[in-house]
């Protein structure tokens, strides 16, 4: 996987259109509902913050764990704005299929589909018995992951552009015959002289489907409770593009579930 490191200066036009607010509102209320415990909570591929300041505001201690020190930069240029959560967020270089943290938390989230630019079913695997090893028994693990309708049907093999201050994007897909998505995105910034630089990124998102997941959570020891249509609460249905799994950590041990 790239290390984005042009993507994470884009990171934010890609995203403008995220309801990061919304995102984190529901997150508090499934640990509400669901959660044991509403202190500490793991914010898996955090990005550039956006969510981990959201729930940081809403009272938690946030630890944010991204791999790309790109994205970490733009993390901490953001916090620098808000001074009042320094005590309350901490950000993480990490890779999620090596997790390793001081304790355990009550929730993990990781959202917007980054479960599915794991490049394996190997890493997919090793992240679930991360999150089930720093997770209290009784707490959460909140994520989404893209649908095979979504990988087909909606970015399939089409383009897309988007621009926005001096910003061009141009984004291309190539959908293969397993789901798995390539991904390639071209920027173009404006200079003031009027010409333009470039840089590229390339990625895919792998398409993991319910039956794999579900036997990953259960393994290593995570009740499935819950399964929305993203971030709707609504039942998933034929063209959901987006499951979200609210999960919770049976007690028991810190590896595979004994069979």
């Amino acid at each position: 996987m790239s290390g984005y490191k042009d993507f994470a200066a884009c990171y934010k036009l890609l995203q403008s259109g995220v309801d990061y607010d919304g995102m984190a509102a529901l997150v508090h209320r499934l640990i509400d509902t669901y959660g044991d415990e509403h202190e500490c909570v793991v914010d898996l591929a955090c990005g550039c913050g956006d969510v981990s300041f959201r729930l940081a505001r809403l009272g938690y201690y946030v630890i944010g764990v991204d791999v790309s020190e790109a994205m970490l930069y733009e993390a901490e240029k953001g916090l620098a704005e808000y001074p009042d959560l320094r005590d309350s967020v901490t950000f993480v270089r990490q890779d999620m299929s090596e997790l390793e943290l001081w304790g355990a938390a009550d929730a993990v989230v990781c959202l917007l589909d980054s479960i599915n630019h794991l490049e394996s079913v190997e890493k997919l695997e090793k992240t679930v018995e991360r999150v089930s090893m720093f997770t209290c028994d009784g707490g959460l693990f909140i994520f989404d992951v893209n649908t095979e309708f979504k990988h087909t049907q909606v970015l399939g093999s089409n383009s897309f552009v988007f621009e926005e201050d001096g910003l061009l994007c141009t984004w291309r897909n190539f959908c293969g015959r397993r789901g798995d998505v390539e991904i390639m995105l071209d920027f173009f910034s404006r200079n003031r002289d009027g010409s333009y630089d470039r840089s590229s990124e390339y990625f895919v998102e792998k398409l993991f489907g319910p039956e794999l997941l579900e036997g990953l959570l259960k393994k290593y020891c995570f009740e499935v409770i819950a399964v929305f249509d993203g971030f709707s609460q609504d039942p998933p249905g034929e063209e959901t593009e987006r499951l979200l799994y609210v999960c919770k950590r049976l007690p028991g041990g810190r590896g595979a579930q004994a069979e």
